[in-house]
């Protein structure tokens, strides 16, 4: 058996005893609770009374059975009740933010600034006592307490791949928040909701014991501690019996729900849990506007991007991340989108989603235009939330470049691609499923039938990276944008990868355009058309991608050439790397004129002051460097020696 079932049954077996005691006292004894016996007060344990009777004659079991009922069921009430307001607060507040917040988490501060007590006394001194007052009462207490850790909670998962990648998909906030976000939060608010059992069935207790909860003379544990104080030096026996009680129940419901929450931890199921068992910055300075190099789209492009810039606010001002960037993708094309950590690629590919970070990201200018597959085009900066989860997945989707974390880690795979199909297609349950199973088997994935089951964890790296093409293509997107699909994957499952784009385009969807974001050139030459590379938030070289390898314009994409491995074809000996010196420039450190500048062997005392324009000097080529007529073939050999003397230096 499991560690942690073994270790769970005793728990969720004394709780059930605990709850089946409250819920079956009238079958378990046959003493009125509240009949008095005066002349048999205070009796020692008999063969009819099997603990005893009270100060008034009354049966102690009996009371101790029907008090369970009263206070587990205000406790029990009290904690669902917050818990669901709470929660519910909790994730809109930290997944919308903003106005959201301050209407949901921060009107919960209100409450949790006066002292639980003294707000449980005026409730029911306003109200009265009785156990639905009492009910009320904890539930106002216990909501801030659930809002709060909900609220926590997603703020840490709103970020996170698996939640980006079920938002470009199209789905609602509302099931992004209820069906991905909830689930791995669960453990946290597990324990929450035990504390807040423990916790209610003291206070009410509490308050019984003052004379403000439960009512004589209906029974409650609170009301049996208060009348057996008086006479516990005589008799400390109908004291011990409620006490007893109070605390093995609370023990209980502890260790139960640390046990639950082991369970649907996500963090625990990934190391062998019950789960799967269970189910900015600164603005770059411009010495002028410059003019942006307009794209050469095919008429039937998938996707046309012009002037785009996305600025990230920050306490120093706005940080362009990018910056007037133009491009096109025709249909059944691949083009890839290359340069260092910090260029700027995976900004343009989020922005085509319309998944900019927030809330201090956005577009601030350019356009994206989108052709569905019913041939309509979309104006995508100019589109609100609702409109673009209906374009999420179904007309543009995204395969991100950590698999294991853009797949959710509490549902089997089958139902993580189902879900896209569902979200988009009129298809139940088990028709989703089928076809779950068929896409499994097109990219690849053996014995899908058993292996649409599995969950992320229980897969190798490459089988996640394929179930996450599987669900991009679940709904026949007319652009795929691939973010880095095989960096966290080994060279033997990269050529994988790659091979299977490369058949998925050429058999099935030949028609499918494909953005490919990657620092990997050797991936570019194999899969890609057309390349753009580049550098500080703008397109720095552009042109089909044989042209660009054999002709470089732009002295950043020959240092990016020169720092792949070669072989010497001749003499069979390995070609020296060379390292491009220096480091991208940071968020408010771009140099004036070439941002390039500072970095490059081709360099010129006007490069530091004149921006470079994009110049077109071929059909879809184009360059952004002062110099770039003087980098020929033959200067390109030129300036591998300087760049390879430089670094011996």
């Amino acid at each position: 058996m499991n560690p942690k079932l073994r270790r769970l049954l005793p728990r969720l077996l004394l709780v059930g005893l605990i709850l089946g005691l409250a819920l079956f006292a009238p079958l378990l004894t046959d003493q009125d609770p509240v009949k008095m016996t005066i002349s048999e007060r205070l009796q020692p344990p008999s063969a009819d009374h099997y603990l005893g009777q009270d100060e008034y004659g009354r049966d102690i079991l009996a009371r101790l059975l029907y008090g369970a009922r009263v206070s587990l069921a205000v406790a029990l009430l009290a904690a669902a009740a917050a818990g669901v307001i709470g929660v519910t607060l909790g994730l809109v507040g930290g997944y919308f933010g903003g106005i959201a917040e301050l209407f949901t988490v921060r009107l919960t501060d209100i409450v949790l600034s006066f002292p639980p007590m003294l707000l449980a006394l005026l409730i029911v001194t306003i109200l009265g006592p009785g156990a639905e007052t009492l009910t009320l009462v904890l539930t106002i207490l216990y909501t801030p307490g659930y809002a709060r850790v909900a609220y926590g909670e997603t703020l840490s998962a709103r970020s996170v791949e698996y939640v980006e990648a079920s938002r470009a998909l199209g789905a609602s906030p509302f099931r992004i928040l209820f069906r991905t976000i909830l689930p791995n939060i669960s453990g946290p608010l597990i324990v929450q909701f035990s504390l807040t059992v423990a916790s209610a069935i003291l206070i009410e207790s509490g308050l019984s014991f003052l004379g403000l909860g439960v009512v004589p003379p209906d029974s409650s544990w609170g009301l049996m501690i208060r009348a057996a104080r008086g006479y516990m030096v005589y008799s400390p026996l109908p004291l011990l019996w409620p006490c007893l009680a109070l605390t093995v129940t609370v023990l209980a419901v502890n260790a139960l729900c640390d046990a639950l929450r082991d369970i649907y931890d996500p963090k625990a199921a990934r190391e062998g849990g019950l789960l799967q068992a269970a189910r900015s910055l600164v603005r770059f300075p411009v010495a002028g506007e410059a003019r942006r190099a307009e794209a050469e789209p095919a008429e039937d492009a998938q996707v046309k991007v012009s002037d785009l810039r996305i600025e990230f606010a920050t306490p120093h001002g706005a940080f362009a991340a990018v910056d007037g960037v133009s491009l096109a993708i025709g249909r059944g094309e691949t083009v890839a989108v290359v340069g260092e950590s910090g260029s700027g690629k995976t900004m343009i590919g989020l922005s085509i989603l319309r998944l900019i970070p927030g809330p201090h990201g956005s577009i601030t200018a350019g356009s994206i235009a989108l052709r569905t597959k019913q041939g309509d085009v979309l104006p995508l900066e100019q589109l609100d939330e609702e409109a673009l989860e209906e374009v999420r997945g179904r007309d543009v989707a995204m395969v991100f470049q950590e698999p294991m974390t853009s797949l959710n880690p509490v549902y089997p795979v089958g139902e993580q691609i189902a879900e896209a199909l569902r979200r988009h297609h009129d298809l139940n349950k088990r028709e989703a499923l089928a076809k779950a199973i068929e896409l499994l088997e097109r990219v690849g994935i053996p014995d899908a039938a058993l292996r649409v089951r599995d969950y992320p964890h229980q897969m190798s790296g490459g089988m996640r990276q394929r179930v996450m093409i599987a669900i991009a293509l679940s709904c026949t997107p007319a652009l795929v944008v691939a973010d880095e699909p095989t960096t966290a994957l080994d060279v033997t499952v990269q050529a994988q990868i790659l091979d299977l784009f490369q058949h998925l385009r050429d058999e099935g969807d030949s028609d499918l355009g494909l953005m490919f974001i990657t620092h990997n050139l050797g991936v570019v030459a194999e899969i890609a058309d057309r390349v753009l590379v580049m550098y500080c938030g703008r397109i720095v070289e552009e042109g089909p991608v044989r042209e660009v390898f054999r002709d470089p314009r732009h002295p950043y994409t020959r240092g990016l050439l020169s720092s792949i491995p070669r072989v010497n074809q001749a003499t069979g000996e390995r070609a020296p790397l060379t390292a491009i010196p220096g480091t991208v420039p940071g968020p408010g450190e771009r140099p004036q004129g070439c941002a390039f500048a500072p970095r490059c062997a081709f360099a010129e005392p006007r490069c530091s002051v004149e921006e470079p324009v994009a110049h077109s000097f071929a059909p879809g080529r184009s360059t952004r460097c002062l110099r770039w007529d003087e980098l020929g073939p033959a200067a390109a050999r030129d300036t591998e020696r300087e760049i390879t003397q430089e670094a011996g230096q």
